[in-house]
């Protein structure tokens, strides 16, 4: 049925997202296997990485730090196993909020203004130089995890204390409140665009994986035209960092129209509130369907 051969598929990991990724990663196998795959869960935190070498592919579910981040994909470029989603620069660079967004801001493309924060940061000026409210983040974390919505003066110096305890490089962001998207990307096309409206303060770990009153709108409620033009930044946006295979990348809006890309994400979730199944879902693509898409885009390289 298929030219795959023994097929890793690698979740779990080390990361502060093992959870996510245990949930996505089952899925995908239960995906594959029901498509006629070889397909094996490999959890590499259990596990001894040479013993990937019994297998002919890598179908990464991993997230978050050493599976999202260009480690794993070092490892199997060194081994010679084509592997899911992009490269290790690629990886490596979309896993950093700060660089992602140096490279986004070379390219012309918009972004929010921040501030990178230190212990001895000038937290006052900040605050008045980005204005409230803003967020604070880890630079190389995902899921939301360590994130502070700063809406009170004073309060910055305690939300880059959080911040810190999950990454030694942390953003201050100035806020864009006209709307959360996002745009799913598959072998180098925009799937439909989707916004997303969550009821709590912000699109924080709990809405993206426990609530189930998450709002979901897509189609996004844009003019075809304006959609358009966004899904071809984002995938200028992906290239721009040097993305391949598939991806994410999310974007804000402000109340007059403004658009300004906030992050890439290289390995997306596939769990039943993932972003890229529902879009895939939109443009036509069952789940079982996206997910052989995606395997068969494993390279190297």
């Amino acid at each position: 049925m298929n030219n795959f051969g023994k097929v890793a598929v690698l979740f779990g990991g080390k990361s502060a997202e093992r959870e996510v990724s245990l949930n996505s990663g089952s899925r995908v196998l239960a995906a594959l296997l029901r498509q006629g795959v070889d397909a094996h869960a490999f959890d590499p935190a259990e596990r001894k990485l040479d013993e990937l070498a019994a297998y002919d592919r890598a179908f990464i579910a991993l997230h978050g730090r050493y599976g999202e981040d260009g480690t794993i994909q070092g490892v199997l470029e060194l081994m010679g196993i084509p592997y899911t989603g992009s490269g290790v620069m690629a990886s490596a660079v979309g896993m950093d909020k700060w660089r992602t967004k140096l490279l986004w801001r070379a390219a012309g493309l918009p972004i929010p203004e921040y501030a990178m924060l230190k212990a001895d940061s000038d937290f006052a000026d900040i605050e008045e130089e980005l204005g409230l409210p803003l967020f604070v983040k880890p630079a190389c974390e995902g899921s939301s995890i360590g994130i502070t919505k700063v809406k009170r003066s004073g309060d910055l110096r305690a939300a880059y204390l959080e911040a810190a305890k999950h990454d030694s490089l942390v953003i201050a962001e100035r806020a864009i409140l006209g709307g959360e998207y996002t745009v799913a990307i598959l072998g180098g096309e925009a799937l439909p665009i989707i916004k997303i409206e969550p009821v709590t303060e912000f699109y924080d770990y709990e809405a993206k994986y426990l609530r189930d009153d998450t709002a979901y709108r897509c189609p996004c409620g844009l003019p075809v035209e304006r959609e358009a033009e966004l899904r071809r930044q984002a995938v200028d946006a992906f290239h721009v960092l040097g993305g391949r295979g598939w991806g994410r990348v999310d974007f804000l809006m402000d109340e007059e129209g403004g658009a300004y890309f906030l992050e890439a994400n290289t390995s997306p979730g596939m769990t039943d509130h993932s972003l890229v199944p529902m879009a895939a879902r939109v443009a036509g693509i069952p789940y079982d369907e996206l997910v052989v898409r995606v395997l068969a885009l494993a390279a190297l390289g």
